[in-house]
């Protein structure tokens, strides 16, 4: 690996360990064995690399939502479906629970998100990619298919549903709704938005 991909790697670990807020760039070349300079050389920034670490890591995590073999199979229903949506979301919801989840990061950005302006700048750019893949997967297809028009409104719901759910497994793990309570409760709804008769 050459100093980018350590620096990567180093700003990672950081994260997990410290997170955002803590983490210093000494402490990035520390754990990376790089240099002060190498961050202002390859990411610009200090911030503009913990951003793009964590979005690689969300990224690597988010391939576990549509199942990885690790003791999340795989959703067997037709994208699209109720089934579909609740077997997405017991994945999801699977990796809120495990010890020191990445999520409590995502928490972490949203609450110190003005104390960290430059950071929140890179990460509120990579949020349009992230709702274009949420589409993607609860849909099916390819992201770069969904439309704009789609990641503007589906994707957006996708996103507030996730950082709401995230919001909930961090303050309060045993009140969190599990996956058959929002398929129940997104059932209703459609029932609901039905026209009478």
């Amino acid at each position: 690996m050459g100093h980018r991909e350590d620096l990567l790697e180093g700003a990672k670990r950081c994260l997990l360990e410290k997170g955002f807020a803590r983490t210093t760039a000494r402490d990035i070349v520390k754990a990376s064995g790089t240099n002060l300079a190498s961050i202002g050389y390859h990411y610009g920034s200090k911030d503009a690399l913990l951003a793009q670490a964590y979005v690689e890591m969300v990224g690597q995590l988010s391939q576990s939502f549509d199942g990885d073999g690790e003791g999340r199979p795989e959703p067997a229903s037709e994208p699209g479906s109720l089934e579909h949506f609740r077997e997405v979301w017991t994945n999801v919801i699977a990796t809120m629970k495990e010890p020191d989840s990445l999520w409590r990061l995502s928490m972490e950005a949203l609450t110190m998100g003005d104390r960290l302006p430059e950071l929140r700048e890179h990460l509120a750019r990579a949020q349009r990619e992230s709702d274009r893949g949420l589409v993607a997967m609860f849909t099916g297809g390819r992201e770069e298919d969904v439309p704009e028009e789609t990641v503007d409104t589906l994707g957006r719901l996708y996103t507030t549903l996730l950082l709401g759910l995230v919001a909930q497994w961090t303050f309060n793990p045993a009140g969190a709704p599990g996956a058959d309570a929002l398929t129940e409760g997104l059932r209703q709804v459609m029932e609901a938005a039905r026209p009478q008769e």
